[in-house]
């Protein structure tokens, strides 16, 4: 397995339990490798028996390092994402986690430059926003990408909307 693959999974993995036994968020470790050095955006999805746990992510870094990122948003997606009970201590052994890196939004102007495999997509209206990861399980289309995005961010298909897209590294 690729160090960096095992890092950042053990780094959220050991973010949830450390944070469920003490109460308390995990310091960010010393000697971090160059990649957990670098700012960028995370989610950090769970799931328990391929189902979602939780899933908690921001679009642009918000901490000081990639480490922080994932440390924040494990935490948070263990124990605040609003469509699930936080997670037990007694689920830890059964949860699974991967953790999504996030290339900087890029606008988008025509929906041929959109691709539900390739691309996230993050569609914002006023203050609402709704934001889809790429290549998830049931979103075949863009057309099925931006109704999904739509719906998550209570935006009405006639509200007046920008798009933009990104990338991920996926690591699990």
């Amino acid at each position: 397995m690729d160090t960096a693959v095992k890092g950042y999974v053990y780094l959220a993995q050991q973010s949830v339990a450390h944070f469920l036994r003490h109460q308390q968020t995990l310091p960010c470790p010393a000697n971090l490798p160059d990649a957990l050095k670098l700012k960028a955006g995370a989610f950090v999805s769970i799931k328990k028996n391929g189902q979602l746990r939780g899933c908690i992510g921001t679009l642009e870094p918000q901490q000081d390092n990639l480490a922080i990122e994932i440390i924040e948003n494990a935490v948070k997606a263990a124990t605040q994402d609003p469509r699930f009970d936080s997670v037990t201590e007694d689920e830890l052994e059964a949860l699974s986690f991967s953790i999504d890196v996030l290339t900087p939004l890029e606008p988008v102007d025509d929906f041929s430059k959109l691709d539900p495999k390739r691309y996230g997509l993050v569609i914002r209206h006023a203050t609402r926003q709704g934001v889809l990861l790429p290549d998830l399980e049931g979103v075949p289309t863009v057309m099925d990408q931006v109704r999904l995005c739509r719906a998550k961010g209570g935006i009405a298909e006639d509200d007046t909307q920008e798009y933009f897209r990104f990338r991920v590294k996926r690591f699990r």
